[in-house]
């Protein structure tokens, strides 16, 4: 499979190199610094473009590259939501392809779906809160993290006593802690921590007075990110439309 690489950070490269290891070719990078290859024969060669840039720049880069033919997918996040509507219609109507998830770690597909079941347990046990945390390194931009949303998200599905979910407090890198005021007891709080290089942090907590129930997922390194986003490269070159992490991983 041709691959082409959209944003050539830390993500972009161990994407590279993890594609170039599974026996894929490159065959085009485009970063900041070369925007005008969107129009090479190079980038058109490709099957798939994998994304990984800013929540400013993403949609713009998915349709550049649904010019030149290519499926996408994309690891950015903090954009979806306000294109919500443009990706329907492009995947829907257009022939467009797109795997979008706000995480690709095998590890974190395994949590979602434990999230989700004990989510449905605690369905039935009113006595229990319900709180996350998610923690991230220092550049990431967004917050809480598209990740953190997507467990929320999930969670708010199940407990008939949530109604969404809020943010709560940010610890900024320097320490500064900026706080939300305006909490509602039927929505679930997301706090955020920004801190060193922590490729991310994930841990919901059902507390009670009795006692309190926690899952955490701990990413050790952004390999686990990139594999990922190989893996559903691989799956996209044979799939069409609209797809997402539960597609590829039916738990």
């Amino acid at each position: 499979m041709k691959i082409a690489i959209i944003g050539y950070g830390k993500m972009g490269r161990m994407v590279e190199e993890i594609a170039r290891a599974r026996g894929h070719e490159i065959s085009c990078i485009i970063d900041l610094g070369n925007q005008a290859d969107f129009a090479s024969e190079a980038f058109a060669a490709a099957d798939v473009a994998i994304e990984f840039t800013t929540p400013q720049t993403a949609y713009g880069n998915c349709c550049k590259a649904w010019d030149a033919g290519l499926k996408v997918v994309s690891g950015s996040t903090g954009w979806i939501d306000k294109h919500e509507k443009d990706v329907d219609r492009a995947c829907n109507e257009e022939g467009r392809t797109l795997f979008w998830s706000s995480n690709f770690s095998v590890g974190v597909a395994i949590f979602a779906a434990v999230n989700k079941y004990l989510a449905k347990i605690m369905n039935a046990f009113e006595q229990y809160d319900v709180e996350e945390t998610e923690v991230h390194h220092v550049h990431k931009l967004d917050h809480p993290s598209g990740t953190g949303i997507t467990l929320a998200e999930q969670i708010v599905a199940a407990l008939d006593r949530k109604t969404g979910w809020q943010s709560g407090t940010l610890t900024q890198a320097d320490g500064q802690v900026v706080k939300n005021n305006l909490q509602a007891a039927n929505k679930l709080t997301i706090n955020s921590i920004r801190r060193g290089e922590v490729p991310g942090i994930h841990s919901i907590t059902y507390n009670s007075e009795a006692d309190s129930i926690t899952i955490t997922h701990d990413a050790h390194s952004r390999r686990g990110f990139a594999l990922g986003a190989v893996l559903a490269a691989e799956y996209t070159l044979t799939h069409t439309g609209r797809l997402t992490i539960s597609d590829m991983f039916a738990f």
